[in-house]
């Protein structure tokens, strides 16, 4: 029998990390990106662009619970779910770069293409991350080291973010040389063949650990129709919901807001105090510093053409470097104080700086950077906690009912996010839409109002729904404690009347 409280190897901890940040590489890109490579790379309206993607993410939110059945009913010498990653890794590489490939059609056939493209993605991101976030649950029964699990996961996770959203638009620049269609697609397949590497990285360096202590046979309907029974279920389905609804409203927008919101004069001066080389600074453009920086199209180019894409970046970059401070925190804050309250506080917190985004003027560009500073310090603990809690969502059901069902679990909390991911990139658009975004042109009043609201006050509306579902979860640090001792010992007389 395995032991509960096994401690799994550095090792093994870092190769499951892995699997996160390269999902990262392409979850980031989606939520950073996609919304704007539609409308200003593709040419497609703002609110036909967010009606794509909700299309996309609705259907792969339905196929994530059947994605959920198909992994829980997996059985190889691999194991149930790691084998997936493996198998879907070079398949989502190849489906990434034509999704940010621009086909060249006439306006109709290219919405045919981005739908086909975008919905192929979507189905390989579930039938690879389903999987892939099922195997916490699998890997060790141990609490705390969960969250240590997720705590890597989170930190490789973080640095994938990073990557995409300090990197991604200087080098859509440096590739294209004027050409935005040729530097997405050579970009994305950087990202790519970095997705595919850290996959199989992933599926060589983990194990599962953990199996059912039921062993029956279940139908699928009764798998799903036990979980609106489970409070913990339902509370973190909200929370999941309400939380990448937010998300994705927000994160697809930030970039209007730097492109047509913040004075692009004050940025060039943030910028070059921070050290970022100017090409037509003569003696600036020597040297190691500005080698690198140049590498990766950090460098404010002659005309000032980039300062905003530039400016995105250092400020994405530096929130990321943020949030893997804070994420470092997450499993010690968590032994101390309990996911739950934890999460409770930082979700908390995390809303009331969201929000004071309405409040920042366009030349206030170190207010801009010290709020999402913030924001990050105070919402990095509950990255890694929220998949813990999933987790301990699955000992509780497994606890109650006797079955343990990980992956239809998990693929319900997926699925929730492939919703919420739709729904926040659909309100999106339309939102732009309907403050009167126009691609490319300078932007009115009304439509500035927009941007601003749709980064601001809309999502905290949102996080304050994940606050009060929250609060309802019943899964404090006691029971947490309590579940994993009564599951152990329940494994522990099963093994012993198997053997």
């Amino acid at each position: 029998m395995t032991n509960q409280r096994q401690t799994l190897p550095f090792v093994e901890k870092v190769g499951y990390s892995l699997g996160d940040g390269a999902a990262n590489l392409v979850y980031m890109t989606m939520i950073l990106f996609q919304l704007n490579f539609y409308t200003d790379t593709m040419g497609i309206a703002a609110g036909i662009a967010g009606t794509l993607l909700l299309v996309g993410r609705f259907w792969d939110a339905f196929f994530d619970p059947m994605m959920g059945v198909i992994a829980d009913r997996t059985n190889t010498r691999w194991g149930k779910f790691r084998p997936w990653v493996l198998w879907t890794a070079l398949p989502w590489g190849i489906v990434f770069v034509l999704a940010y490939t621009v086909p060249g059609f006439r306006y109709g056939p290219t919405l045919v293409y981005a739908a086909v493209t975008n919905i192929l993605l979507m189905t390989m991101y579930s039938a690879n991350n389903t999987p892939y976030s099922a195997m916490t649950a699998a890997m060790t029964g141990d609490v705390n080291e969960r969250t240590s699990v997720s705590q890597y996961r989170f930190v490789a996770a973080m640095i994938a973010q990073l990557m995409v959203g300090g990197f991604t638009l200087p080098l859509v620049a440096k590739f294209g040389h004027g050409d935005n269609a040729k530097g997405w697609q050579m970009t994305i397949g950087l990202w790519a063949i970095i997705c595919i590497v850290c996959f199989v990285i992933t599926f060589l360096s983990t194990r599962e650990r953990i199996q059912p202590v039921a062993q029956e046979r279940v139908s699928i309907k009764e798998s799903f129709g036990t979980l609106t029974k489970i409070a913990p279920w339902v509370a973190m389905f909200t929370v999941t919901l309400a939380h990448f609804t937010a998300n994705s409203m927000r994160d697809g927008t930030v970039i209007y807001f730097f492109r047509y919101y913040v004075d692009k004069d004050r940025l060039f001066e943030f910028l070059r105090g921070a050290g970022l080389p100017y090409a037509a600074g003569g003696a600036s453009g020597h040297g190691l510093w500005y080698s690198l920086l140049n590498a990766f199209g950090l460098v404010i180019d002659a005309t000032k053409s980039n300062v905003s894409s530039v400016g995105f970046s250092l400020w994405n970059m530096s929130a990321q470097l943020v949030l893997v401070i804070g994420v470092m925190f997450s499993t010690y804050l968590s032994i101390k104080f309990g996911k739950k309250l934890v999460a409770l506080v930082g979700f908390a917190l995390t809303t009331i700086f969201m929000a004071s985004f309405i409040f920042l003027p366009p030349n206030n560009i170190w207010a801009i950077f010290i709020m999402v500073w913030l924001r990050s310090l105070v919402y990095a603990p509950t990255i890694p906690l929220l998949w813990a809690m999933f987790a301990d969502v699955v000992d509780y059901a497994e606890w109650k009912t006797g079955r343990r069902t990980t992956g239809v679990i998990y693929a319900t909390v997926l699925f929730a996010l492939k919703v919420g991911l739709s729904v926040g990139a659909f309100l999106a658009g339309w939102l732009l839409t309907g403050y009167g975004y126009r691609p490319n042109v300078a932007q009115t009043e009304h439509a500035l109002l927009g941007i601003r609201l749709t980064i601001s006050i809309y999502p905290a509306i949102l996080y304050c729904i994940i606050v009060g579902a929250l609060w309802f979860y019943p899964i404090g640090k006691k029971l947490n404690l309590q579940i994993q001792d009564e599951l152990a010992e329940r494994r522990k007389k099963l093994g012993a009347q198997t053997a």
